[in-house]
């Protein structure tokens, strides 16, 4: 019998917008994949699940299947009219996950699985510690449990983090994980990886001691056309310890782009500041000389050069359009340097100050750049001077 999950359904940026399912390890609840639900609502509709016995969900009495787990989120998923799904699953996640591919395909649109295993070492090591945990509790397992799930390295700089995932697991039901590890004793998936067809992606993490990469790649090399990814530094919670790898690598094995948004926001904002400063002529000019090959550099320096530094609020237009003159001049980047020069002269600035700024970077970064400045400069002058006495006769 099915239990209704505790969860969190954060909607995406459309109706339509297709839904990740993200199921977590034993021990833990749905906050554990907090680092992913915020950029993954960017594109898509997000739902955080508490498997039963963890977190807010029910707590039945055990042993549990991971077939009951599995059939939970199924009905979970019909309760919220959502027929296909992206399933991302973790550790104990990863086994309901994994039932789900094989035994109820046509609910699947894509599956990652992070840190598990088709199956968990064995049967006797579950049993026991289902025995200990009724007996002492989950906290007396806690720190043992968090040496699995971060590396030594990330541990000792972070101890808030530690300390938020310590209480996760002593918060977790004695019987609800005790149950789960139940589940997990005579979980075997090996005979059946064939039978999933969903584009699968599988990460292990390096140092991750409960599954190893060698497990992980035993459920890669079973699932057809699998990609497999090793995290380094990663121990258990992959998710958490490299967080936005996991993130970025899971929204393009869905085929979407958790930052699409952000990115897209950037870049018009700084199309806006280089049409401001550059103007409206040369800006043209360079997008109609862009290729395919040049593209992204493009779209990389106009969302954080133009974007980002030139559209903070700590110094106006015309103080950088000084500092980039004088920058350029010091280093001797002349093509930039005469670009700059000539969209300063647009905007209005007045020859006179271009001056002040070659002799005060003269004496600061030397004449021969200063020299080389004044020289474009006059041309540029010159020029302007040209084409405005040609305008108005």
């Amino acid at each position: 019998m099915t239990v209704a999950l505790a969860h969190q359904l954060v909607e995406g940026p459309t109706t339509d917008a297709e839904t990740v399912v993200l199921i977590g390890s034993l021990g833990s609840d749905r906050s554990m994949w907090n680092p992913q639900v915020g950029p993954l609502s960017a594109s898509l509709r997000v739902l955080a699940v508490d498997l039963r016995g963890h977190g807010a969900s029910p707590v039945p009495p055990g042993p549990y299947s991971v077939a009951d787990l599995a059939e939970d989120v199924l009905a979970l998923l019909d309760s919220l009219d959502l027929q296909r799904v992206h399933l991302v699953g973790l550790s104990l996640g990863g086994a309901a996950s994994q039932w789900i591919a094989i035994h109820r395909p046509e609910r699947m649109r894509t599956l990652t699985l992070l840190c598990t295993s088709a199956k968990f070492g064995e049967p006797a090591q579950w049993l026991d510690r289902a025995a200990a945990v009724r007996a002492a509790g989950t906290a007396s397992l806690a720190d043992a449990v968090l040496d699995r799930w971060f590396t030594p390295a990330l541990a000792g700089r972070d101890t808030d983090l530690v300390d938020r995932h310590r209480r996760m697991i002593v918060d977790t039901s004695d019987e609800g994980y005790a149950a789960c590890c139940e589940a997990l004793s005579d979980w075997d998936s090996r005979a059946d990886l064939g039978r999933i067809s969903s584009p699968t992606l599988v990460i292990a993490g390096r140092q991750d001691p409960s599954t190893t990469p060698e497990d992980l790649k035993i459920i890669a090399d079973g699932v057809t056309g699998s990609t497999f990814r090793v995290l380094d530094p990663a121990a258990h919670l992959a998710n958490v310890e490299q967080a936005g790898p996991v993130t970025t690598a899971i929204a393009a094995h869905i085929g979407s782009d958790p930052y699409a948004a952000g990115r897209a926001a950037a870049h018009d904002t700084g199309m806006t500041v280089r049409r401001s400063v550059l103007g409206d002529a040369h800006v043209d000019r360079s997008i109609s000389a862009r290729t395919e090959f040049t593209a992204p550099f493009q779209d990389f320096i106009t969302r954080n050069a133009w974007g980002d530094i030139w559209n903070r609020p700590g110094l106006d237009h015309h103080t950088r359009r000084l500092l980039t003159l004088a920058i350029l001049t010091a280093v001797g980047n002349q093509h930039e340097l005469d670009m700059h020069i000539r969209a300063a002269l647009r905007a209005g600035l007045a020859p006179d100050e271009l001056a002040e700024v070659f002799l005060h970077t003269a004496v600061y970064a030397g004449v021969p750049n200063s020299n080389s400045a004044f020289a474009l400069a006059n041309a540029a002058i010159a020029e302007t001077s040209a084409d405005t006495e040609t305008s108005s006769s």
